[in-house]
């Protein structure tokens, strides 16, 4: 017999193997990504304090594209960027999130560097 591949466990083992090495201070907060089937998220977060500094995500009002796909992670890494830009947050640590550097995540990710963002 086969066994069933459970792609969401697996997907949590390597967002905590990620997350040993990945850790955001005051300085470089860690931009932290996650993906559902419809929507997407994004955070800036401050370990230390264990705060959250700045949120966007496809579900917030301002949005005109309602969704997950990949004009939706544009919309929102350009707005976490602006978001975090106004704080005076410049410099991130990027947290993929498990996820493969791919599709929505790097439309995400490509977005916040355009809009300012460095990491």
């Amino acid at each position: 017999m086969f066994k069933k591949v459970d792609k969401k466990a697996k997907r949590e083992k390597r967002h905590l193997r990620v997350r040993k090495k990945v850790f955001g201070t005051a300085e470089r907060p860690r931009l932290s990504v996650f993906k559902s089937e419809k929507n997407i998220y994004a955070q800036i977060i401050d370990d230390i304090n264990g705060v959250t500094l700045v949120a966007a995500s496809s579900l917030d009002k301002d949005f005109a594209v309602k969704g997950g796909n990949k004009e939706g992670a544009k919309l929102v890494g350009e707005v976490v960027a602006k978001k975090a830009i106004e704080k005076g947050i410049d410099t991130v640590v990027f947290d993929r999130g498990g996820y493969i550097y791919h599709g929505r995540i790097q439309e995400l990710a490509q977005a916040a560097r355009e809009a300012g963002l460095k990491f």
